[in-house]
């Protein structure tokens, strides 16, 4: 199960003093589609060599400290955690910017799903 508190905690350590910024993404099952239809479930899969490598790219970013991500897989509900995205950095400006590219990336080169109605 992901802990985005235990999450937020080791991102806190690991970036230290100079952390100005923790930013936290859930991302959760919806019970819609993007155009609006009914959804019951989604079946995630994931490349996490991938992941590893637009990670460990995110943590070079300008202003960067930590970045961490947890995904799930397999066949997921309605209301079921998806995915948690964690960016500690310096100031506001360098976390909001590595948080937004590096979950794009995450979405177009990661992760695919298929939607169950």
């Amino acid at each position: 199960m992901m802990n985005i508190e235990a999450m937020r905690q080791r991102l806190k350590e690991k970036a230290g003093p100079g952390a100005g910024m923790i930013l936290l993404h859930n991302g959760v099952v919806r019970g819609t589609s993007r155009d609006g239809s009914l959804v019951n479930s989604i079946e995630v899969q994931a490349d996490f060599q991938q992941l590893e490598k637009i990670l460990e790219e995110a943590r070079k970013m300008k202003g960067i400290l930590a970045v961490e991500a947890e995904l799930r897989t397999g066949t997921l509900q309605v209301g079921d955690d998806i995915m948690i995205l964690g960016v500690a950095g310096d100031i506001r400006d360098n976390v909001i910017h590595c948080l937004a590219a590096t979950l794009d990336r995450i979405k177009s080169e990661v992760t695919s799903k298929k939607e169950f109605k």
